[in-house]
């Protein structure tokens, strides 16, 4: 079963232009918050050598393709409906990005490192906007995601607690429907030093920090620096580099790419 990896972000920083030049599909773009009302579904390939010759056997690749020594991997790729601010509770697309966000494997934010993009999504001079805050915002949004679920739920892990059900398990029992599993909330008590603590004790910065840190290893994440052609974007990615320094930042013109590919589809270039 393929990888199924969601692209997040902002209105109108490139997610569906990304998602097009990576599979090559004809998703509709525009200059207009929430063009994306649905999400788009495609496959792209992830290329890494084929190991065949190495091992001097015949390749019969039975999930992915073989050419000239390349390997070529299939990942499901989910173009999710932009993200505004307060999307954690129900605004704009909120609930329907979410729902599909939480059957993704792992996640791309893509976000407009030129700032041509303003805090509401809309189109703006590059420069005026701000990236770093945008990629805060909306690592905002989705751990209010998981906080409003564990919140929601106190009742219930208060009771599976009293019957000696550990918390591991009963995170795990109201949260698999968006991916969770135990080893992932086992991982989060570890790494935030809370899996000694009783739960009932935790305290408000407490809770937020493990549903911080059970979305950042629940979903893993890179961040796409798209509209890599545009001004300042250059700054920014130094930028984002720099803020985001424990994430891997990519540089992109998801524009330049899929012109590249089409023009290569049509035997153009090679």
């Amino acid at each position: 079963m393929p990888v199924k990896i969601g692209l997040i972000g902002k209105t109108n920083t490139g997610k569906t232009t990304f998602f097009n030049s990576a599979t090559l599909q004809s998703a509709e773009v525009s200059t207009y918050p929430f063009t994306t009302k649905t999400p788009n579904l495609g496959v792209a390939h992830v290329v890494t050598l084929c190991v065949h010759k190495e091992f001097g056997v015949k390749d019969r690749p039975k999930n992915s393709r073989c050419e000239d020594g390349w390997r070529f991997i299939p990942i499901e790729l989910v173009d999710l409906p932009g993200l505004i601010k307060g999307a954690w509770m129900g605004k704009g697309l909120g609930n329907q990005f979410l729902s599909v966000a939480a059957q993704s494997d792992a996640l791309i934010h893509i976000v407009d490192a030129s700032g041509s993009v303003d805090a509401d999504g809309r189109i703006a001079e590059p420069g005026t906007g701000d990236p770093v805050a945008d990629i805060g915002d909306i690592e905002e949004e989705l751990v209010m995601w998981y906080l409003k679920l564990i919140l929601a739920n106190q009742d219930r892990i208060e009771r599976d607690l009293k019957r000696e059900v550990d918390l591991a398990t009963s995170l795990e029992g109201f949260m698999q429907g968006i991916g969770i599993k135990k080893e992932h909330v086992v991982q989060a008590l570890e790494e935030t030093g809370l899996i000694k603590k009783d739960y009932l004790n935790w305290n408000e910065k407490e809770t937020r920090d493990f549903a911080w840190t059970l979305r950042d290893v629940s979903k893993p994440t890179i961040i796409v620096a798209n509209k890599m052609d545009l001004p300042h974007a250059e700054e920014n990615f130094e930028r984002l580099r720099e803020e985001y320094s424990d994430m891997i930042v990519i540089p992109s013109s998801a524009e330049a790419e899929l012109t590249l590919r089409r023009a290569e589809q049509k035997g153009y270039i090679k």
